[in-house]
């Protein structure tokens, strides 16, 4: 049986919800002590009590709709979020690609960002240096590498971010709603990319709205429903039931 490279064990994540002063600044004097206690205790609950596991070289996906939860686990997987209840594993070396920019500096050129970003993941310069024209040239940037990335549109924002994510010889690789952005034959070639780490047993975690992408790329899925599992199974099965209640 593959071991388990990712486990949420009972996981439950709130932020502080704050308040806007109704009534005006002297009325919330007046009542200092209970609207103290609401900006305490008051909470919004983004992922409450999940539990699941991610095998050694499977595609797992996430689905839900806007605002279930999605993000917020793929965040706590990458260790960019921490739990506020239940215990995360993971083992190996992450390349999360969660929004577009992320981990990008607006000010650098696109060459001098996949560095940055190598550097970021845990590899030398050198290591960098030796994939830098591989991941130039399946961005298709052409001479915009050379260009500070605060003129990319989204789609090469997204040409970068998967370029430099997926070329860096990720162990576990992130992907959060990447195909939904950029020309549609960027999309045939980050799908291609994705089936070779398939066959190359690399561990995948992958939130879309696109069910075809679900079925063809996932061994498993997760429906998060109102911030809590819904269902857990086989790709095909939980995309199937989740589109009959959509």
């Amino acid at each position: 049986m593959s071991e388990s490279i990712v486990s949420f064990e009972h996981v439950s994540k709130s932020y502080p919800q704050y308040h806007q002063i109704t009534g005006g600044i002297k009325q919330f004097l007046f009542n200092l002590p209970k609207a103290v206690r609401l900006f305490k205790t008051a909470r919004y609950l983004a992922l409450h009590d999940i539990s699941f596991e991610v095998k050694q070289g499977e595609t797992f996906g996430i689905i839900g709709r806007n605002g279930a939860g999605k993000s917020t686990t793929l965040g706590l997987i990458a260790g960019v979020l921490k739990s506020t209840i239940g215990k995360v594993s993971v083992k190996g070396k992450i390349s999360p690609l969660l929004e577009l920019g992320a981990g990008f500096n607006s000010d650098l050129t696109g060459r001098e960002n996949i560095f940055l970003n190598g550097v970021l993941m845990g590899l030398t310069r050198k290591e960098v240096a030796n994939k830098v024209d591989d991941i130039i040239e399946f961005s298709e940037l052409g001479e915009f590498i050379e260009q500070p990335i605060r003129v990319y549109s989204s789609g090469m924002l997204a040409r970068l971010g998967f370029s430099v994510a997926s070329s860096l010889d990720p162990e576990i690789l992130l992907i959060d709603e990447i195909l939904a952005v950029g020309d549609i034959t960027f999309q045939h070639k980050c799908v291609e990319r994705m089936m070779s780490f398939k066959q190359k047993k690399v561990t995948m975690v992958f939130v879309s709205h696109s069910m075809e992408s679900m079925v063809s790329l996932c061994d498993r899925a997760m429906w998060i429903e109102n911030h809590t599992v819904k269902m857990i199974g086989d790709a095909k099965a939980v995309v199937k039931e989740f589109v009959n209640q959509s």
